[in-house]
């Protein structure tokens, strides 16, 4: 290597295509890069959320696991209710957020306020725990155990996390 090249883990587009997942080595800034039309996918709005500790969960666990058509498919019906319940739950995080806001605004305490503010995480919470280990159980029932003993090294690894 030489200087200017900076080599680093990245997901990297040019326009809407994607170049390559791996060791990167761009030339001079991240600006600069991103003036010539890449985008890096840890930017908002560059591949969405981070699901299964990865930016692209089904596409990842395909290969790693070595899934067959019908298990892909399970997958991202599993994947795609994880995002509508964490999706939901940034809502809720938010609206709690904004009552605990408005608990400490006035001159008194609101503590009804403050505490519908914990309830909607509590119940967020307990949502997303159903989701996860609703997912988790259908995940089992689909994969094979040699396909599961790989996951979960995966998971125990840090590759992969819920």
């Amino acid at each position: 290597m030489y200087p200017g090249f900076i080599p680093h883990w990245k997901t990297v587009r040019c326009g809407d295509t994607a170049i390559g997942v791996g060791w990167a080595e761009c030339r001079g800034s991240r600006r600069g890069q991103e003036e010539r039309g890449f985008r890096f996918s840890d930017e908002e709005g560059g591949f969405g959320g981070v699901f299964f500790g990865v930016r692209r969960p089904l596409r990842f666990m395909a290969y790693k696991l070595g899934l067959d058509e019908a298990q892909v498919a399970e997958l991202a019906r599993i994947l795609d209710e994880i995002k509508t319940e964490r999706a939901q739950a940034a809502v809720d995080h938010r609206r709690a957020i904004s009552a605990f806001a408005d608990a400490i605004e006035g001159d008194a305490f609101d503590e009804k306020k403050a505490d519908a503010g914990a309830a909607i995480r509590l119940q967020s919470a307990e949502r997303l725990k159903t989701a996860v280990l609703s997912a988790l159980q259908r995940l089992h029932k689909t994969l094979s155990p040699e396909q599961r003993s790989r996951l979960a090294y995966l998971i125990r690894t840090g590759v992969v996390s819920l």
